[in-house]
């Protein structure tokens, strides 16, 4: 079971969904990084339920950094990140039915019967919460080096938010939102929409969008760590998204090539493109562009309606209907998420093009 994410910055993922913690250790990053253990706090509670669109499950999230910081700053030693599990309901779980779209019957087959199948173990969405502590560390060394991170509901069941458009101001302008959309009557809408999936006891998925501005030219590899790999790698780690497309995406596919090639053109001194059907990249590299992306979130896999499975361990079909807390849509809570997964993978590839005191000495990007 391999749970490390990065080359030249590594993250590696640890707990379980009812054990006592979960955590991660990231081992890779240069001292002398400033932590600001609030900025943390704010970040976890963008993730946190807050309302009847999410779970009942209430984790306070507080976490406790054990290594590799220092007077408020990285040590450049392994930093141990851990958040205890305090309102955890076992009870609700039980071996041997498989629920529908979950790792119960694979990870039975994985791991013989002796995985911690309590609210999905390992599995669990409850993990991400160490992923998004980790962003709340890595998200303002970006900054420091004017690279910034943004993502929103694009969709939800149908009902869509605008695109972003101007990335650098619209990554600020969610920055004040509990709720991640650009168009507040749309954001009205989708959560309408999300209560009614809870009040029919089903769930509803959608895409998210994520802009990243800042980011120089001449990052990434050009074939097996190209950052569209780099980036798909983390962000499929994610076990609701099972779709990532960058730019236009499948949108290619109904475009002449003079509609999607991008022109360029200097502007300022620097070169950049008329349009960004590239999503910012270009062989696998940078190209100076926002890098733009979208993510197909399914739907919670966790619903109360009777459905169709099997006991895996009678070997018999049989109905199950699910219990416990769980969201009506976890579209919303998974945007910090993609925000903190897209700052791991940069992180890596930044550190792997300038050296990993890039983030401290600084680069000219």
């Amino acid at each position: 079971m391999k749970n490390t994410f990065g080359q030249n910055l590594t993250v590696t993922l640890f707990g379980e969904s009812h054990g006592p913690a979960v955590g991660a250790v990231i081992d890779g990053l240069s001292p002398g990084l400033t932590v600001d253990q609030d900025f943390i706090n704010r970040q976890l509670s963008r993730r946190r339920p807050s309302s009847l669109l999410d779970t009942t499950r209430q984790e306070p999230d507080r976490f406790q950094i054990l290594s590799g910081v220092f007077n408020g700053h990285t040590t450049g030693t392994p930093i141990c990140i851990v958040i205890p599990n305090e309102n955890t309901r076992s009870g609700d779980y039980v071996y041997g039915p498989a629920r529908p779209s979950h790792a119960d019957y694979t990870a039975f087959c994985k791991y013989h019967g002796y995985e911690d199948y309590r609210g999905g173990g390992h599995f669990s969405g409850r993990i991400t919460a160490a992923l998004v502590a980790v962003g709340g560390i890595l998200l303002p060394a970006l900054e420091g080096l004017g690279i910034r991170i943004g993502t929103h509901i694009l969709q939800c069941h149908g009902i869509c938010d605008r695109p972003f458009g101007q990335p650098e101001q619209d990554i600020a302008l969610l920055a004040g939102r509990s709720f991640p959309v650009l168009d507040e009557d749309s954001g009205e809408r989708m959560a309408a929409c999300i209560l009614e999936a809870r009040s029919n006891t089903d769930s509803v998925g959608g895409i998210t969008q994520t802009a990243v501005t800042g980011m120089c030219a001449g990052v990434g590899e050009p074939w097996f760590d190209s950052v569209e790999s780099v980036l798909t790698h983390g962000l499929f780690s994610i076990g609701g998204i099972k779709g990532v497309e960058f730019g236009e995406g499948f949108g290619f596919a109904g475009l002449s090539g003079s509609e999607g090639n991008d022109a360029f053109r200097m502007e300022e001194g620097r070169v950049v493109t008329v349009t960004n059907c590239n999503g910012g990249i270009n062989g696998g590299i940078t190209n100076g562009m926002p890098i733009l992306f979208q993510c197909a979130v399914k739907p919670t896999a966790s619903i109360a309606k009777p459905q169709q499975t099997v006991d895996f361990l009678k070997g018999e079909d049989t109905e199950l209907v699910i219990h416990g807390r769980h969201d009506p849509a976890i579209i919303r809570r998974i945007c910090p998420v993609i925000d903190s997964v897209t700052a791991i993978a940069l992180c890596d590839l930044l550190a792997g093009r300038f050296g990993t005191d890039v983030f401290v000495k600084g680069v000219s990007l």
